[in-house]
């Protein structure tokens, strides 16, 4: 054998190393597209169906919030009916009635003077008793003055 065969034979068994490397990495590199492969099909199987789920839910949302909106616009309008409501009331009402009051008072206080003995020095009065800190005090002890 000549050394050019020699360099023959050991640039083939290189090359044949070196296919051998590059169909190992190759044949790895396929297992690796086909489980990665397999890992998209999965999630997209399981991804669709919560999309799908996350969409229903924010159309009800929507549906819902709009139902909230109706119903405050409905109480705005109805606590500002009751507003108006309680002012026209008031102010047709409020004068009346306390002039009403006023007379029903009025009367009562006439009613009263007029069934109470008449004395000279004034009605007769009844010793008053004052509350102090949870006690109480004749009136007759609390008026005395020097002098």
């Amino acid at each position: 054998m000549t050394g050019g065969e020699v360099a023959g034979i050991l640039v083939a068994v290189f090359w044949a190393i070196l296919v051998s490397f590059l169909a190992v990495v190759l044949v790895r590199l396929a297992q690796t597209l086909k489980a990665t492969t397999k890992l998209v099909a999965d999630v997209t199987e399981q991804a669709v169906p919560l999309l799908a789920d996350a969409s229903e839910t924010v159309r009800s949302a929507q549906t819902q919030l709009d139902r909230v909106d109706a119903i405050a616009t409905d109480v705005q309008e109805v606590t500002s009916n009751a507003s108006a409501l309680s002012t026209t009331v008031a102010s047709t009402f409020g004068g009346p009635l306390v002039k009403v009051a006023a007379f029903g008072y009025g009367v009562r206080q006439a009613m009263g003077r007029r069934g109470a003995p008449a004395e000279a020095n004034g009605p007769a009065q009844e010793p008053r008793t004052r509350v102090v800190v949870g006690r109480t005090v004749p009136s007759a002890r609390r008026r005395k003055k020097k002098g």
